[in-house]
């Protein structure tokens, strides 16, 4: 099993997913961190220097799209940040992730606690954007 930790210095977890510098990506197997890995955020739009991120159409229909995130983070089933915008929360939801949005401030001890079946969820820290 593989589990995303939104990570802006690769120690602690950002407080917004979609704007954090990049993910630890931790290869869990029989419960033990076997790997731990870093990749650069070029997935979210707030990260490419779009710091709205949503695509608008000449003032029609808003659209959002987070198709390159999902692909990125395909082969982890557990995404854990500090904060998420709603609409990509229910997007992780819908293609089976399993949402973490946790008030633990350091990753390696946000994955010891998921780890336990102790890590806190908040999912009202996602907000409406």
């Amino acid at each position: 099993m593989k589990i995303a930790v939104a990570s802006d210095d690769q120690v602690h977890i950002a407080s917004h997913f979609g704007q954090t510098r990049g993910f630890l990506i931790y290869a869990v197997e029989n419960g033990k961190v076997n790997e731990k890995a870093y990749i650069e955020n070029r997935f979210t739009g707030h990260a490419r220097g779009q710091h709205q991120g949503h695509d608008h159409d000449a003032g029609l229909h808003h659209q959002h799209s987070h198709r390159r995130i999902l692909e990125a983070l395909d082969e982890c089933e557990v995404v854990i940040s500090r904060g998420m915008g709603r609409r990509l929360l229910d997007d992780f939801s819908a293609v089976g992730k399993n949402i973490y949005i946790t008030p633990a401030e350091m990753a390696d001890d946000a994955i010891s606690q998921y780890l336990k079946g102790a890590l806190e969820h908040d999912p009202d820290k996602s907000c409406e954007h």
